[in-house]
């Protein structure tokens, strides 16, 4: 007969614990109501209206069987988006699942994954998830990679983010290509917010190197809430990657909605992405003429410099405006990331900023 001893219990669990996960914490985000959230960089438009009417016309066969189990009409409709064959499309749930996926068939235990600091700040979790060990290297002053530096790691996977997220600022080519050039393993340039600016590195996919570029339909599709999100590469890249990602990652609702808006909706979505880019324009020429710095933008956000970024959201906060706050971010300090929404959500937004700082 077994007894419990529940004063040993928390230890216990903690000693059976992966060694490399006890330094991560569980991911959290601000919640509860909000008048105007802008902190997640979703599209504050919606989601396209042949999505909204796919979802609508749900069947109960899509709810109680299996989806198919690796979404060959979805990943067809997206390559056609894409302009790629559709052998060379991964789905997942959110491109963090293609990442994470993509980091898992293509390094081993030990070996070290190197990403610019700052970044996506899921990378170096997934790293340590798979049992990676993450080297960050600092952006530059001009917020450009040092491509030396990181060659140097001997990294097995190097990651980019362009747009990058947080700052918002968009690689140069030719930093990309040095690096994809002369890379001893996978580049995964991370592509979640390129429908707002910045270069277009499908062609480094195409190229037969180890190159994966990874997108999302989270942002300018609207579809956070779905979970969708693709990576683009070689077939035999791609292949491994669906291997270590496996079945039915894309529930059989997401992908009804994802392909309607890829059919019948990228009209509607470019008429957004235009609205976004014209606001964001204004937006920083408004902060400008408030005298608050804030960084050059390809994304659907704008990284805001401030003194104490907490006391700064928690004034927004009080005001009806929700922002993500980023304390001492390499090369920057304190920032606010705010995402681009209606006119008159930034409107708002510009009004209780002056008064918060």
């Amino acid at each position: 007969m077994l007894t419990a001893n529940v004063n040993s219990g928390a230890d216990s669990v903690a000693a059976l614990a992966r060694e490399t996960y006890r330094g991560i914490t569980l991911y959290s985000t601000p919640g509860g109501p909000c008048n105007i959230d802008l902190s997640d960089n979703t599209n504050l438009w919606g989601a396209p209206p042949a999505a909204l009417r796919a979802v609508a016309a749900v069947r109960e066969e899509n709810v109680t069987r299996y989806p198919v189990a690796f979404e060959p009409e979805l990943a067809a409709a997206l390559a056609d988006y894409a302009g790629v064959s559709a052998d060379m499309i991964a789905c997942g749930c959110g491109s963090d699942d293609v990442l994470d996926s993509a980091i898992r068939a293509f390094a081993e235990p030990g070996d070290v994954l190197c990403l610019p600091e700052p970044s996506f700040s899921m990378i170096p979790v997934f790293a340590r998830t798979n049992g990676l060990s993450p080297v960050s290297i600092p952006l530059s002053r001009s917020f450009d990679v040092d491509v030396d530096a990181m060659l140097e790691t001997g990294a097995r996977i190097i990651y980019l983010c362009s747009p990058n997220n947080p700052t918002g600022g968009a690689l140069p080519r030719t930093t990309v290509e040095q690096i994809v050039e002369s890379a001893r393993g996978l580049v995964i340039i991370d592509q979640a917010y390129v429908e707002f600016g910045g270069d277009n590195y499908v062609d480094l996919a195409s190229s037969g190197r180890p190159v994966l570029v990874t997108r999302t339909m989270s942002k300018a599709f609207g579809l956070a809430g779905l979970r969708v999100g693709y990576g683009i590469g070689s077939p035999e890249l791609i292949a491994e990657v669906l291997k270590a990602r496996g079945p039915y990652k894309v529930n059989a609702l997401a992908e009804r909605a994802a392909i309607a808006a890829l059919e019948s909706d990228r009209v509607w979505v470019t008429e957004h992405v235009d609205t976004v880019i014209a606001n964001r324009s204004r937006f920083r020429a408004e902060l400008v003429e408030r005298s608050i710095p804030s960084l050059e933008s390809s994304a659907n956000f704008v990284l805001v410099p401030v003194g104490d970024c907490a006391a700064v959201s928690r004034r927004l906060e009080r005001a009806g405006i929700r922002v993500r706050a980023l304390p001492n971010l390499s090369g920057i300090g304190d920032a606010i990331r705010i995402a681009i929404g209606p006119w008159e959500m930034m409107q708002r937004c510009l009004d209780a900023l002056v008064a918060a700082t």
